[in-house]
């Protein structure tokens, strides 16, 4: 089936609050996680809530990456959006969960831009099974 992108929706439950505390920490989590998406980072724009939380946008040519943490709930939300053929989104998402160190995530792909008629596009929506303690084996490692 012919896309035009992969917008992938991660709830992480069980994160470290430390590191979706951390402005610094978790702009980095999400810019190395594009790269390990194989991803051109454009721009990063990040803020600190008080008394805590984060949220920001690593803004990348293929589309973006996204988050809102909440610490004192342990969760944060991501939507990973990325166009084109020569991305690994997926790469992004097990990167920032292992990184967040997420003991539970629940994972929502849509295939977006999916032509119905010249004039016309959809999308399709793949709900995947929740994650416990997800196997991040396979994850990129970027320094």
């Amino acid at each position: 089936m012919r896309t035009l992108g992969t917008h992938i929706i991660i709830e992480c439950s069980g994160c470290n609050p430390e590191i979706l505390n951390d402005m610094e920490a978790v702009k980095k989590i999400l810019t190395e996680a594009a790269i390990a998406a194989r991803a051109e980072v454009r721009e990063r724009a990040f803020h600190r809530f008080t008394p805590q939380g984060v949220s920001g946008v690593v803004v990348i040519s293929e589309s973006h990456l996204s988050i809102h943490t909440w610490p004192e709930y342990g969760y944060a939300a991501l939507d990973i959006y990325t166009c084109g053929d020569s991305t690994m989104p997926w790469k992004a998402c097990d990167y920032a969960a292992s990184k967040f160190e997420a003991k539970h995530t629940k994972i929502t792909e849509i295939k977006r831009g999916i032509p119905v008629r010249e004039d016309l596009f959809s999308h399709e929506i793949n709900p995947m099974e929740e994650k416990n303690a997800r196997d991040h084996s396979q994850v990129a490692v970027v320094s």
